[in-house]
């Protein structure tokens, strides 16, 4: 009877697994954001150059990654990927951009705003601007651009507007004169207007490299690549392959040689893998080829973590202990070693997150968030099972001793 009863409770469980694994992680992978070399995309390489005597520093280039950053946000680039290379490169990967081509024309752009009146004098520049915003005229035609101003630099457009009335004033983006309209009026509110028989689009490109400002250098394309979304759907179909086979190899291995742990073990392998790509979710963690290997890498640790108990809880048992002592003992003395392990690991993981740039901070994400996943349904979700099962059989060969 308690037999046929630990059977059914075993094939409910098996089918229970079945109906998370095809309810959750489908909804799952299809909302998982995928990085450069799995969903291709573009692969910019900057180079940056002085300016006007500005040299180029650490500091410069890092208020220029701040500038890229807003500028591909504007785009609604999903996690782009922007770090430093060397001292004077910037790195840059967008993935799933549909125009390259205007992706890297907005990335590449100075952008310096300013205002000359007819002698080529700087009267206002883009670093007073405030907001910049593209809009279409009501015939549906041309678009234009509108700009406002801070505080200060209303007031200094107040001034030169002022000073300029019936004269034009030329509007400059980076040396090339766009429009150069004739002042009617002094302009109290700091607000102005770009027209120069611009599309919507251009308009809206304009706007955003406005709004990020102006870089405090100049940069240079070294290398720009495109991935393919082929190359990155083969990259994903071939690691995904290799991570199921991986997976399921360590399934068998664990319920042969564990026996009923084993099968507690591969139940909580799936609950483990639920956990960490929905937190990936969650966080909005960008999967990338290193990420899969970190997901793997993690799985791995998680199984080690199960040994270490099962071995314990073996050696328990054969000292004679009761069932429920040995896994109470073993989990005790399993503990520390799984602790201490998965403690390393996470500090060594902190600091790639922290120094690390790219796929290498990729990794390190993932990773971290498998050993945290690891522990806690080693130590919780594993223990209470093996705890359930102990009062349903009391049979230590299930146990493989």
């Amino acid at each position: 009877m308690r037999k046929n009863t630990s059977i059914a409770i075993i094939s409910t469980i098996i089918v229970a697994l079945a109906f998370l694994a095809y309810f959750t992680y489908k909804p799952i992978l299809n909302n998982i954001k995928l990085g450069l070399d799995l969903q291709g995309g573009l692969h910019v390489v900057l180079q940056a150059q002085e300016k006007e005597g500005k040299t180029v520093s650490s500091d410069t280039i890092q208020k220029s990654i701040g500038v890229l950053e807003e500028r591909v946000n504007s785009l609604g680039v999903s996690e782009p990927i922007i770090y430093p290379q060397g001292n004077d490169r910037i790195v840059i990967e967008l993935a799933g951009v549909d125009d390259p081509e205007a992706a890297v024309d907005i990335i590449r752009n100075t952008a310096q705003l300013e205002f000359w009146d007819e002698n080529g004098k700087v009267l206002v520049t883009g670093e007073n601007l405030k907001d910049a915003q593209a809009q279409l005229s009501s015939s549906g035609g041309e678009a234009t651009v509108n700009l406002e101003f801070d505080k200060t630099g209303a007031k200094l457009f107040a001034e030169a507007t002022a000073a300029n009335v019936g004269k034009p004033i030329a509007i400059v983006l980076d040396g090339k004169t766009i429009s150069a309209p004739t002042v009617n009026e002094p302009i109290p509110n700091g607000q102005a207007q770009i027209s120069g028989k611009f599309t919507a689009k251009e308009a809206q490109e304009l706007a955003v490299l406005l709004r990020s400002g102006a870089l405090p250098v100049s940069f240079s394309i070294m290398e720009k690549r495109t991935v393919g979304p082929s190359l990155g759907s083969d990259s994903l179909d071939f690691s995904v392959k290799a991570g199921l086979m991986g997976l399921l190899a360590i399934l068998i291995f664990m319920l042969g040689y564990y026996r009923l742990p084993g099968f507690v073990a591969d139940v909580s392998m799936v609950l483990y893998s639920v956990l960490v790509l929905g937190t990936m979710v969650l966080l909005g963690v960008v999967l990338t080829l290193p990420g899969i290997a970190a997901f793997v890498l993690s799985i791995g640790m998680a199984v080690d973590a199960n040994i270490i108990i099962y071995e314990h809880i073996k050696e328990e048992l054969r000292l004679g202990k009761t069932l429920k002592a040995a896994i109470e003992s073993g989990f005790k003395r399993a503990f520390l070693t799984i602790f201490d392990a998965n403690v390393t690991t996470l500090i060594a993981a902190l600091v790639l997150i922290w120094f690390g740039t790219g796929s290498i901070k990729g990794f390190a994400i993932t990773l971290s968030i498998g050993i945290v996943a690891s522990m806690l349904v080693a130590l919780t979700f594993t223990r209470y099972m093996l705890v359930w099962f102990a009062d349903i059989t009391k049979n230590n060969k299930l146990y493989g001793v």
